[in-house]
């Protein structure tokens, strides 16, 4: 499929508007009326292409709209999560076609489940998984897994499901979840800004310029390995701090607090919270302290970046119960800096991914019509 430089133009625009008349193609791209009936033409009979209705103008005319057409595709988006597997399924414009949940031991199930769902006529044109572990930069010619064990074993698992030939690109997950804030949550305006992550890891997506920083080694943002404890007489250990913030220290610091007279100790950090909102104080407390150590690593944050915004984002991080405690702890510590709570949720990273993909999509199919004059 050879396409002309106009036409891969026009391709590009319609994907990004999802529809649009000819007249608001060459605005777009920036080309001449005759340039763009050309290119649509091209794009019409290569099936990318294709007339979706009628818009009326100002002077009562009609004029044809065209979106994308069945040979334009379909992307596919994975959240390989610590729990659950959700996979999305797009057209080009980012319509979204299919998805799918299950837990993570499901993840090849899932993706099978989206991939039926998807229209027969629609190539699949790329992959984007999103797992929770530094993702290295893509070498040519060589097939790409997560850097270290974190992952490994579920994302072969799910890459079985994966039709051969189609691009896999892997990105980390938190990364995704600071795009989707980016685009449709709480950093909606912003171009820089750092999404902190809490939750049974930690973690850090950086924004600068609208842009994710990803780092020398893709490991940009890793906050696990920063060193902790540091003291006196204290040896830093590999991933303590994620070991000190996650949830299951503080479940454990919890347990350790909890007075006989309140009950059973909570269980699971969604109880906790529970009960932390309808005011018991055992429960409050341990939140307070939990929010202060947020904290403390948002000033560390603060220190490195001055991002100017802080969106807290996890399972226990994106709870407004902690907003107040980081807020003080932060101000104490370092210079003011504006905190939000995430408004994207759990869906987060696999909206994150879609848009990855998309993107991906896109760009697979205007480099392979690139030949052409």
């Amino acid at each position: 499929m050879d396409l002309s430089e106009s036409a891969r133009a026009v391709f590009a625009v319609l994907a990004a508007a999802g529809s649009a008349t000819r007249p608001q193609l060459a605005s777009l791209a920036g080309l001449s009326k005759p340039t763009v009936s050309s290119a649509v033409a091209e794009l019409e009979s290569a099936r990318l292409a294709a007339h979706s209705g009628t818009a009326s103008g100002g002077t009562g005319r009609s004029a044809a709209v065209y979106g994308l057409g069945p040979a334009a595709g379909a992307v596919l988006a994975v959240d390989l999560g610590p729990a659950l597997t959700r996979v999305r399924g797009c057209a080009l414009d980012g319509t979204l076609l299919a998805q799918a949940t299950g837990t993570r031991e499901e993840a090849a199930d899932v993706v099978r489940e989206a991939l039926v769902a998807l229209p027969v006529d629609a190539p699949l044109r790329t992959v984007v998984v999103a797992v929770g572990d530094v993702t290295a930069r893509e070498k040519e010619g060589a097939r790409m897994r997560p850097a270290t064990a974190k992952a490994g074993p579920v994302f072969d698992a799910m890459a079985v499901a994966l039709p051969p030939g189609v691009p896999v690109h892997l990105e980390n997950n938190v990364n995704c979840a600071a795009l989707a804030e980016l685009h449709e949550g709480a950093a909606r305006g912003r171009r820089t800004f750092g999404y902190l992550r809490i939750g049974v890891g930690i973690g850090l997506g950086i924004v600068v310029g609208g842009q994710v920083l990803r780092g020398a080694n893709g490991a940009a943002g890793e906050l696990a390995r920063l060193p902790y404890p540091w003291d006196d007489g204290r040896e830093p250990r590999r991933e303590a701090l994620e070991e000190y913030i996650g949830a299951r220290s503080l479940l454990r610091r919890a347990a350790e607090a909890w007075p006989d007279e309140d009950g059973p100790c909570p269980r699971t950090a969604e109880q906790l919270f529970a009960l932390a909102g309808e005011g018991r104080g055992a429960a409050r407390a341990v939140i307070g302290r939990h929010a202060a150590d947020i904290g403390r690593l948002a000033a560390a944050v603060t220190a490195v970046l001055d991002p100017g915004l802080i969106v807290l984002g996890g399972s226990t991080g994106a709870d407004p119960q902690v907003l107040p405690g980081v807020r003080a702890e932060l101000d104490r510590l370092s210079w003011p800096t504006e905190v939000v709570s995430s408004t994207v949720g759990d869906l987060g990273t696999v909206v994150g991914a879609s848009r990855l993909a998309v993107s991906r999509g896109v760009q697979t199919v205007t480099d392979a019509g690139g030949s052409k004059d």
